[in-house]
């Protein structure tokens, strides 16, 4: 992995942008099939790894539901309204955010999930927003489909000076340990852009690293794998890399060797670019020094500086410009099914798009250096349709086979206009 120590020439950066940036590769048709439909906003869709072939789809407002046989099960499986922060109608981006199922669900029936609860007791609201938590729950004895809401086991408690940048991704490892996505939330934007990214000793902007399995020291209710970075010191023995903004979707890049298993993060920029990266231990990812493969001026998010000392930080792989509509990566995966031979092996992502969402494929240079080369998807729409709208996740199930999630532009967390579509050949 490559790591970058200054950048100099703007217009040297622009040349390399132009050609590996969205269009620089012929692109793929895909065809979109509806599943489902009636959710407000479907952020997270997860295969529980059983045999069982259902889907599960984590709605931002709090439930979570069930896909099976191309319909979607009621009640909830698990509903976490009563949990949440309220939620602004407009627009937000905290909620119910992750979902992820133990490796060993079919016999523990254990899941996780990451949610935006109100502030705890005692911290004062002028400087902190909220708490995020990271549980874990239990299905009930007597029905696989139903979650037990009283099983809830708290393993990360986190306050949150801001309501945005929440991030929320959670996805275990073939290590067996869960991953999870914190945002850089800070109170103040305008002042305060990447206060918390660099600083080790906070789990914000960070990607961290637990074991579910293990008793922690002093009653913890998780364990620190050993090879975490910071577990004998010098940081918060949680965090497995940091100097993210936003990294809002995670997936792992599941090749069946350990050895190879990639870990891929989206991660949504301040002003001007967005990136991608591939995540490794320990890895500083530039965030507010870097915002892409610019320079960040905290002072004018606008105009990136000429140049800035990145000592030991690792460059995206794919990173483009806010040109058009682009706006916020939304992290996908590698695709490894049978439908779509064009994307075969391409990391597949989106683009929320200001509410008029695209997708991309990337795959890396011939020489496997530099950034890789991204080319937009060509969605084939059906039925009057005219766009994806806001694309807010992806999925993916147990053949490999991708899905999109999205909902009409225009409204925050509301509504029943949300959609799960599945990718496939036109």
């Amino acid at each position: 992995m490559r790591s970058d120590r200054l950048f100099i020439s703007l217009a040297m950066l622009g040349l390399t942008l132009s050609a590996c940036g969205p269009g620089a590769s012929a692109p793929a048709r895909v065809a979109l099939t509806l599943v489902a439909d009636g959710f407000a906003s479907p952020v997270a869709l997860v295969d529980p790894g059983d045999s069982s072939g259902r889907l599960f789809v984590a709605d931002q407002t709090g439930l979570i539901w069930i896909l099976q046989g191309g319909h979607r099960l009621d009640p909830p499986f698990l509903d976490l309204r009563s949990r949440l922060v309220e939620l602004n109608d407009l627009y937000d981006e905290r909620g119910l955010l992750g979902l992820a199922f133990h490796p060993d669900f079919a016999r523990s029936g254990r899941f996780y999930v990451y949610y935006s609860a109100p502030l705890r007791p005692g911290l004062p609201p002028d400087n902190w927003d909220h708490t995020t938590y990271v549980s874990q729950f239990n299905i009930l004895a007597d029905d696989p489909d139903r979650a037990d809401p009283s099983s809830e086991r708290i393993l990360l408690a986190i306050d949150k000076p801001g309501y945005n940048y929440e991030a929320g991704g959670l996805v275990f490892g073939p290590d067996g340990y869960l991953y999870i996505g914190t945002g850089d939330s800070v109170h103040d934007p305008a002042s305060e852009a990447g206060m918390f990214a660099q600083d080790t000793s906070s789990l914000l902007g960070k990607i961290l690293r637990i074991d579910v399995d293990a008793p922690g020291a002093n009653g913890s209710t998780y364990g620190i794998p050993a090879d975490n970075p910071f577990a004998d010191g010098g940081g918060q023995p949680e965090i497995f890399a940091y100097g993210f903004r936003n990294p809002y979707r995670m997936s792992f890049d599941d090749s069946g060797s350990p050895q190879s298993t990639r870990l891929f993060v989206g991660d949504v920029g301040q002003a001007s670019m967005e990136e991608a990266d591939l995540v490794v231990a320990g890895g500083n990812y530039g965030w507010p020094l870097r915002e892409g493969t610019t320079c960040f001026n905290k002072l004018e998010w606008s105009a990136p500086l000429a140049s800035c000392l990145t000592p030991g930080s690792i460059v995206p792989i794919v990173a483009y410009q806010h040109t058009d509509t682009l706006s916020a990566i939304i992290g996908g995966f590698v695709y490894r099914g049978k439908a779509l031979r064009a994307l075969e092996l391409a990391y597949v992502f989106g683009d929320w798009g200001r509410g008029d969402g695209r997708l991309f494929a990337a795959r890396p240079t011939d020489s496997g250096d530099g950034l890789w080369q991204v080319s937009e998807l060509q969605v084939e729409f059906q039925n009057g349709q005219t766009g994806l709208g806001q694309v807010l996740g992806f999925g993916r199930d147990a053949d490999g086979e991708l899905y999109v999630l999205v909902k009409d532009p225009g409204a925050g967390p509301e509504g029943t206009s949300g959609k799960v579509y599945e990718l496939v050949a036109p």
